[in-house]
């Protein structure tokens, strides 16, 4: 059996944040939704939990850190080709999200973009055949 991942992220806006990541062309499973979170699918085994403040210091005592100001993590996606890395990127930029720095190394193709609330997920394609 595979292992999941659910990346949780504390969001100021849920109804903005899931608009914002339709627009991108992710999904949200509704058994997991309600007023103060949501489960939003990546892929079959990767999922983000997107939770208001109020719900993410449920699970956190530590203080909720300005995603716009500092970096704790960063997201890395993979994705099949450099132009489906395009195609989400230009997706999230045009749904709001801040553009962010791009590397094209040839064996690999990255760029990155900020969410709503200063997530930076980086989307990268590598050559298979660099490995």
């Amino acid at each position: 059996m595979a292992t999941n991942i659910f990346v949780n992220l504390p969001v100021n806006d849920l109804r903005k944040s899931i608009e914002f990541f339709t627009k991108v062309g992710y999904t949200f499973n509704p058994q997991f939704t309600d007023e103060t979170s949501t489960c939003m699918v990546i892929s079959d085994t990767i999922y983000a939990m997107l939770l208001t403040h109020d719900k993410f210091k449920l699970f956190s005592k530590k203080e909720i850190v300005d995603a716009k100001k500092n970096v704790e993590v960063l997201i890395a996606l993979s994705e099949e080709s450099k132009e489906k890395v395009n195609e989400l990127v230009d997706k999230a930029v045009a749904a709001g999200g801040k553009e962010g720095e791009s590397q094209d190394q040839g064996f690999m193709f990255a760029r990155t973009y900020d969410d709503l609330d200063g997530h930076t997920w980086e989307v990268f394609w590598m050559d298979p055949s660099a490995i």
